[in-house]
């Protein structure tokens, strides 16, 4: 199988924004919300279906997106992505990274391995191969930014773990480490063109993700992903 590349883009775009995870939920609001602001959208995730979806949204809105239906986990597909962005737009001004994989709750003396495998390599491991590949990226931007995102679902008061969501937890806790361990060495550095790396903690919103560990929950209690998404973005300045 071939690995994939982006399809030709004929008007080059003034800012970019790469989004992992881009299909549903809070990617496809942040998308979709860039988009509107004169962003080009770069939306990657697995589900060609719903990405089409997005594009049609975007498009209609009077935006412009470029559709790449890849695996995060997938390096070699993820290499070669990174490759063509930098050939075409030499650069990328936001990287929101929304991916993750969402296991069945459950005790922790009771996950399953392959649930652990997956929750893993898609919500941990894909963060740590991609950052080194699209650094570069945002580093020939003027002001590259990294944006992610914490989930409040997980925590517990006084700084503990809510109950079987141990495996959930623990990847996405890892995560957001890595990503402020990144955001500590590149404000030590003091280089003008370190990329900004921000963490966010959106409010619960009325996801498939949160249908899923809240059954049942009051769904108009929620935020809207599109209000999330636009108050979050304010935080890019």
């Amino acid at each position: 199988m071939s690995e994939p590349t982006l399809p030709p883009e004929s008007t080059p775009a003034a800012r970019v924004a790469l989004i992992t995870g881009a299909s549903r939920g809070l990617g496809a609001a942040l998308a979709e919300t860039l988009a509107a602001q004169g962003w080009h959208i770069i939306a990657i995730a697995r589900t060609t279906g719903a990405l089409e979806e997005l594009d049609d949204r975007i498009t209609a809105a009077g935006g412009s997106a470029t559709l790449v239906p890849v695996d995060v986990t997938n390096d070699d597909a993820m290499r070669q992505i990174c490759l063509s962005i930098h050939q075409r737009w030499g650069k990328v001004d936001l990287w929101a990274h929304t991916a993750v994989h969402v296991p069945p709750l459950s005790p922790a003396g009771h996950v399953a391995i392959k649930d652990w495998d997956k929750t893993l390599t898609v919500t941990l491991r894909a963060t740590g191969t991609l950052i080194p590949m699209i650094e570069p990226l945002l580093r020939a931007s003027t002001q590259g930014t990294a944006l992610f995102f914490d989930d409040a679902a997980w925590h517990a008061e006084a700084g503990g773990v809510r109950k079987f969501f141990g495996a959930y937890a623990a990847a996405k806790a890892g995560q957001i480490a890595l990503a402020r361990a990144w955001a500590a060495e590149n404000a030590t550095l003091g280089e003008t063109r370190a990329p900004r790396v921000l963490i966010e903690t959106p409010a619960p919103m009325p996801t498939a993700t949160r249908a899923r560990f809240f059954p049942g929950e009051d769904r108009a209690t929620l935020s809207p992903c599109a209000t999330e998404a636009a108050r979050l973005l304010k935080h890019l300045g």
